[in-house]
């Protein structure tokens, strides 16, 4: 009989996991990722950091020298064509009876994460998948932003060039106003007070417009207002784009 593979999710903060774990993830889930001898990770030492604080409230099954972990970022353009055989190797230890987890760099594997890969390919081998509960930077952003929760999409990464990014966001603010819907997105911290600085330029003034940065953290922030409330706080308070420079950040609008 084929093993399980669990979906461990993972803290949406580098530091101090040992103080995050009880207040992100359940007992349950804790504890399952405990017991997981064999791994499929995003990254190896963001893996081990997790477990290690795992082990501060229970103990592991083996020692993490002893555990057998797979990282996997996607296939590269040199694989492109045989991920399924790839990722079926990476896979086996399932095959062969045992219960595997898969872990995210952070928040939820799947989402915004090239784990859907891995759970693509589990599905395919007819593995049974289970999903375990943690937090979502997306989901927070959502319920802390006071927008539609009823109908949203989810962009990935908007593109870097000036010209694309302005026509991108543009595009959004139509498709929000048509249907009402939240249109969600994230950006590499360090752009966070680029991508801003061009929502402000590009979209309509009533447009409404949220960050939210260090979602579950202490120093969670999350500011929802108009695009003319946005660029009149900026203009009161200089610095508010620096202090946003290299935390990770979900944007939104809703037109």
């Amino acid at each position: 009989m084929a093993g399980t593979l669990y979906l461990i999710p993972n803290t949406l903060g580098d530091d101090a996991r040992e103080d995050q774990l009880s207040k992100v993830l359940p007992i349950d889930t804790i504890q399952r990722a405990s017991q997981l001898r064999y791994w499929v990770v995003e990254n190896a030492k963001t893996a081990r950091s997790l477990l290690k604080a795992v082990s501060s409230q229970t103990p592991l099954i083996c020692t993490m020298q002893e555990m057998m972990m797979t990282e996997w970022r996607g296939p590269g353009k040199e694989q492109q064509g045989k991920e399924a055989t790839d990722l079926k190797k990476i896979l086996q230890p399932l095959l062969d009876g045992h219960d595997m987890g898969l872990m995210s760099e952070a928040g939820l594997p799947a989402i915004a994460d090239p784990g859907s890969d891995v759970v693509n390919a589990a599905h395919r081998l007819g593995i049974t998948v289970r999903a375990l509960v943690g937090p979502s930077s997306l989901l927070l952003a959502l319920m802390s932003s006071g927008m539609n929760g009823q109908s949203f999409a989810f962009h990935g990464y908007l593109p870097v060039n000036q010209a694309d990014k302005v026509n991108a966001l543009k595009q959004l603010e139509q498709e929000s106003k048509k249907k009402h819907q939240t249109q969600l997105w994230i950006e590499t911290p360090y752009r966070n007070a680029a991508m801003i600085e061009t929502m402000l330029q590009s979209l309509h003034p009533n447009t409404q417009i949220c960050v939210a940065a260090d979602l579950s953290l202490p120093t969670e922030w999350v500011k929802s207002q108009t695009v003319a409330s946005w660029q009149a706080a900026i203009k009161k308070e200089p610095g508010l784009l620096q202090a946003l420079h290299q935390r990770p950040a979900v944007f939104l609008l809703l037109a």
